[in-house]
């Protein structure tokens, strides 16, 4: 477990390695897919998401909530780590929509190992990441809304007593083409200053007389732009009219500026939108592959799970549960 632990986390940082763009970022655990519904359609979010959950992909998804939302999700992720959520948002006024998102990822505990001690120190140490995402969305016509994010970051890690934190902005849209349902979402995320680590495992004095310092890094700025249309549906927006029946399809393509282009497909089928069934692929991606997942909702109160695949480094899920009141 520490093996696959230590792999995944030099993955983690490192991503942008394996790509043509050369360069480091930080607080790449703040990209890992998240909320159950997303996961299960492999994280096409940017049009198709529709609640607090789905902020993460595009701060309009905030504008689809009635009255108000709860969101609490727990997961197993790769290699023994995790990453859980809770949120809330509210509609204040018809056309104006605010929500809180914390996001928490845990590496779980490691082996300190140094240059002395090659094999371990006998120590341990985590890595943990906290994300608060503050958003607002305003819905300007039936068939546009536009939010954005701001998001402060903290990232620590124990056996150095280092941290890191930080702002940054996101901007996003839905628009409603009214052309046969289709939907488009576009969003750009992370819109902020360079970090850098800071702490008192940075106290050591050089033969210069000079505090040791880390570089300055940037936070993954990232495009993305989605896709969204109900081929089956209840109403006149939908390709073919079913009632009691829906299949939406949503494609996203994503670019972040660190690491190559990749996208992502999802299908979500709802019976009387009581019953939910998903099954996504991501496209052009390292490691990640298929997801799939499933949905209940009664009385206002939803379970989601999704499910996905990341070959080698194992397979990781998420669990999900929201009220609407």
């Amino acid at each position: 477990m520490i093996n696959k632990k230590i792999f995944f986390l030099v993955f983690l940082s490192t991503t942008i390695l394996a790509s043509s763009k050369v360069g480091t970022a930080v607080y790449r655990w703040a990209e890992i897919e998240t909320g159950a519904r997303a996961i299960g359609m492999a994280g096409s979010q940017v049009a198709s998401g529709n609640g607090i959950s789905a902020i993460a992909y595009n701060p309009a998804s905030l504008g689809f909530i009635n009255g108000n939302q709860i969101y609490v999700s727990k997961s197993s992720y790769l290699a023994g780590t995790s990453h859980n959520t809770l949120a809330f948002g509210t509609a204040i006024s018809s056309s104006d929509f605010v929500g809180a998102h914390l996001y928490y990822f845990d590496s779980g505990e490691m082996m300190e190992t140094t240059e002395i001690d090659p094999e371990g120190t006998g120590q341990g140490f985590k890595f943990t990441g906290l994300l608060l995402r503050l958003s607002y969305t305003k819905q300007l016509t039936d068939r546009l809304k536009l939010g954005g994010t701001f998001k402060y970051f903290n990232e620590k890690t124990t056996s150095a007593d280092l941290s890191m934190n930080s702002v940054a902005f996101d901007i996003g849209s839905n628009f409603d083409t009214g052309i046969f349902g289709m939907v488009l979402g576009m969003c750009i995320s992370n819109l902020g200053p360079d970090a850098r680590y800071s702490g008192v495992g940075l106290d050591v004095q050089q033969e210069d007389d000079q505090q040791k310092k880390t570089e300055y890094f940037p936070i993954p700025l990232t495009f993305r732009v989605g896709i969204m249309n109900n081929i089956i549906g209840s109403d006149d927006k939908s390709a073919y009219m079913m009632p009691g029946h829906r299949l939406t399809v949503s494609m996203d393509a994503i670019n972040p500026l660190d690491y190559k282009l990749n996208g992502s497909f999802g299908m979500e089928y709802a019976w009387k939108e009581l019953i939910f069934a998903r099954l996504g692929s991501h496209l052009n991606h390292d490691t990640a592959g298929i997801s799939a997942g499933f949905g209940i909702m009664y009385n206002n109160f939803a379970i989601d799970f999704g499910w996905a695949d990341y070959e080698i480094l194992e397979n990781t899920w998420q669990l999900g549960l929201s009220f609407d009141f």
